[in-house]
């Protein structure tokens, strides 16, 4: 029997920077992982490395990475039993969430992992992370036909993901989707939670439509901020960051914002500021006018799903923005409880 295979996608980040003898961090040559995590050396599997052209800073990523990302992963597909992208915390559950929506009839993990402190660093949880993102993404034992995040022992549904944390390593949550594994002494999959596998041959969507925005509720947010977002130039959707399970001031300024909006073809998509729980259009009179002009309720969605998901579906469906409205309510990729 081959031994399994797992091409590595390497992004930037922090678990990328080892420290030189004067005790400076800077990215490392991927082809010296085993020289930076030597407990690699005596895996099952085989392991090769990719690099973009440019590593960034997480915090630059942008749609056009995505592509790039997805396009060396689709090159690749069929060379390799699965995939693991190294990665910067700051927007890994955005690229996360991207991916997945990007990959239709996915039967391959692809695992992104990252670190709070760098490989270099002598507590750094770089090692332990990158270690077990590779034995999900190689083993017999449960191919996960998922866009996944492997942080601090925990598997997670990429876009069910979200970090909660810039200084613990427990850096990310989901809070309405269990885990999908646990690494202890073994690694217990929970494959009652995977999505299921497909049938279908692999689709990989590369269209986004940037021109959107995220408006968060506040108390006394007032016309001008609330206009400005909504008047933006070219703006096609918009995200609105709702209290509790998405409620929203009823003032007629407000309500009618939001109508003119709607009308002049810019999708509302109503998503929750709390973690955990899900917005219930009419579940409160506070959101029964935003129900009856048209706003969509997102369930249980996260925000980075929830933005990354609309950017994907206008890039993917430019005129026909009533698909788009009724895809954005529904699950494509497990990012909601239906």
């Amino acid at each position: 029997m081959h031994n399994n295979r797992v091409l590595i996608v390497y992004t930037g980040g922090t678990i990328g920077m080892v420290q030189d003898e004067n005790g400076s961090l800077h990215p490392f040559a991927l082809d010296r992982i085993y020289d930076a995590v030597p407990q690699l050396r005596s895996c099952e599997y085989d392991i090769d490395s990719v690099t973009l052209p440019s590593i960034i800073d997480s915090s630059d990523m942008t749609p056009n990475l995505w592509v790039s990302i997805a396009e060396i992963i689709e090159n690749n597909y069929n060379d390799y039993d699965g995939f693991v992208v190294l990665h910067g915390t700051d927007t890994m559950a955005y690229t996360a969430s991207a991916l997945s929506f990007m990959f239709k009839n996915l039967s391959k993990p692809i695992v992104l992992t990252g670190s709070q402190l760098p490989l270099g660093m002598l507590r750094s949880d770089g090692r332990e992370n990158i270690i077990c993102a590779l034995e999900v993404a190689s083993t017999r034992l449960a191919t996960i036909p998922e866009v996944c995040i492997f942080f601090e022992n925990h598997l997670y549904r990429g876009n069910r993901s979200t970090k909660q944390s810039a200084e613990n390593f427990d850096a990310f949550e989901s809070y309405n989707y269990p885990s999908l594994a646990k690494a202890g002494i073994n690694i217990t999959f929970k494959e009652h939670l995977f999505l299921p596998m497909p049938t279908e041959p692999l689709q990989v969507r590369k269209h986004f439509d940037t021109r959107v925005a995220i408006l968060k509720l506040f108390p006394g947010i007032g016309p001008e901020v609330v206009n400005a977002v909504l008047n933006a130039p070219g703006l096609q959707g918009v995200v609105i960051e709702t209290y509790g399970s998405g409620n929203a001031p009823t003032g007629e300024w407000f309500i009618n914002a939001l109508d003119a909006a709607i009308r002049r073809g810019i999708i509302v998509l109503n998503v929750t500021q709390c973690k955990a729980g899900a917005v219930k259009m009419r579940q409160y009179a506070a959101s029964c006018d935003m129900d009856r002009i048209g706003v969509i309720g997102a369930g249980d969605i996260t925000i980075e799903a929830a933005i990354t998901k609309m950017m994907c579906l206008l890039g993917e469906y430019p005129d026909n923005k009533e698909h788009v409205r009724v895809r954005l309510s529904q699950s494509l990729r497990g990012e909601i409880t239906e």
